[in-house]
Parts: structure tokens; sequence; C-alpha cells
């Protein structure tokens, strides 16, 4: 089974920049695509960025594209999420993802293998 591991969370103030990892293992990460989801208090879980295998694509929703970047070292099974100029909006717990697909997206009901998660607070 795939597991992953995210870290990098923490308490920022809007405007600061934070780097998560997602860091796989039981399986080599070159096989996967990997996407990026976070859930706020009361609502739903939304995807907001992946990247395929071999980097084959990306996508972005609206909400973070130009702030966000998604990228993969395969050579050391994790997968990094770099969020620049970060909002207030942006708190909430951010969660990595595993597909067997080559291309990845952003819909949560492609993907099987989920982490716990990480707490992202961002306030002034």
């Amino acid at each position: 089974q795939l597991q992953l591991v995210e870290s990098g969370g923490g308490l920022v103030q809007p405007g600061e920049s934070l780097r998560l990892s997602c860091a796989l293992s039981g399986f080599p990460s070159d096989h996967y695509a990997i996407g990026w989801f976070r859930q706020a208090a009361g609502k739903a879980r939304e995807g907001i960025i992946c990247v395929g295998r071999g980097n084959i694509n990306r996508k972005y929703s609206d909400s973070v594209k130009g702030r966000f970047t998604i990228s993969r070292d395969d050579a050391k099974n994790t997968v990094y999420l770099q969020m620049d100029r970060l909002k207030p909006e942006d708190t909430a717990v951010y969660v990595c993802a595993g597909s067997r697909g080559l291309y990845c997206s952003l819909d949560v009901d492609e993907y099987y293998d989920w982490g716990q998660g990480t707490q992202v607070t961002v306030s002034s």
C-alpha cells in the first residue's frame, strides 16, 4: 500500500511563504500522479494543484494559480508544494494523495491513497 506523509505546515502571517513536503513510501513515487487538496473548517475538500507522472502535466485551481507551485523529486520519493503570498483564506488542512493515472486531475475521486494532512494557518 502506498503511504503518504505531509510535513511543513504551521502558522504564518499574510503575504509570507511556506513549503510543504509529501513523502511517499511503499512504492516508487514515479508510479503515481500526485495531487494536493485542502479542507477548510466547514467546507468541502478542494483540489488545488497536481502533477502527473514524469511531469507530463500540471493543473491548478483558480484560487491558487500564480501563488502555488508543485514539484516532484522521484529520486527522493517526495513531492513539494511551494506556497507564496499566503492569504487568510488559505487556512486549511493540506493533504497529498496518489493516483495510478498518467495524467493528474483535481477530482478527489481519481485518488485512492491519502495522507493524514498538515495544518496551515494564515493569520496576523
